[in-house]
């Protein structure tokens, strides 16, 4: 199930659970059963921080008032509210990074990996990393850019890239380079791979993610 579906569905589960909260009624002012809602809350939360990140205002919103209910149901409607907007915005569409900055995130820490290795002298693992994650990245990106890329080798999604418009400038220029040193890699030419070949891949995935994936 791609990561679209599956957090569309952990809204609409947690859209269900926010409605079936019980409330105790007592001295004129309605109160939350204790424990009844901070499952349903905290998992919420985690889906806010998972799709919108933490910088996000219904991220930061969301916590402040859930450090601030304390069994009272005006914050917890608060929540709620908080918590279906976000999810009618996912649902309208709008938010359009959600794949890109999760992907971003494991490239990112292929390329930790990448860049550790070779400073333990370890080249080959790195140019094999750093490979990867420059290739899953491009195609990656070009689907969600609406490039087809079924059966087409990284050479042909690097011109497709280019052709479309989506990689210009210096990036454009250091992509050419790309699929020849990954080519080497993945044939395990590591005779004709240098250490400024692997730093090459590595720093243009690093610029690449920046710009592309946050």
């Amino acid at each position: 199930m791609a990561i679209h579906e599956t957090f569309q569905r952990r809204f609409n589960e947690l859209a269900i659970q926010f409605e079936k909260i019980p409330f105790a009624r007592g001295e004129g002012v309605t109160r939350l059963n204790t424990g009844s809602w901070e499952g349903c809350a905290t998992s919420a939360l985690n889906l806010l921080k998972a799709v919108y990140g933490e910088l996000s205002p219904y991220y930061k919103n969301f916590l402040h008032d859930y450090e601030k209910v304390h069994g009272s149901s005006s914050y917890l409607l608060k929540l709620k509210d908080i918590f279906l907007s976000a999810k009618q915005d996912f649902e309208g569409g709008y938010v359009f990074n959600v794949d890109l900055r999760i992907s971003g995130e494991v490239f990112g820490d292929f390329i930790v990996l990448a860049r550790q290795s070779l400073a333990e002298g370890h080249k080959n693992v790195a140019a094999v990393l750093a490979s990867a994650a420059l290739e899953d990245a491009l195609k990656r990106y070009s689907t969600n850019q609406g490039i087809d890329i079924t059966n087409k080798s990284m050479q042909e999604v690097v011109n497709a890239l280019k052709s479309s418009g989506h990689v210009v400038g210096a990036q454009k220029s250091l992509l050419d380079a790309m699929p020849r040193i990954r080519n080497m890699a993945m044939h395990a030419e590591w005779d004709k791979i240098s250490e400024p070949d692997v730093n090459s891949i590595i720093g243009f995935v690093e610029s690449f993610l920046l710009t592309k994936f946050s």
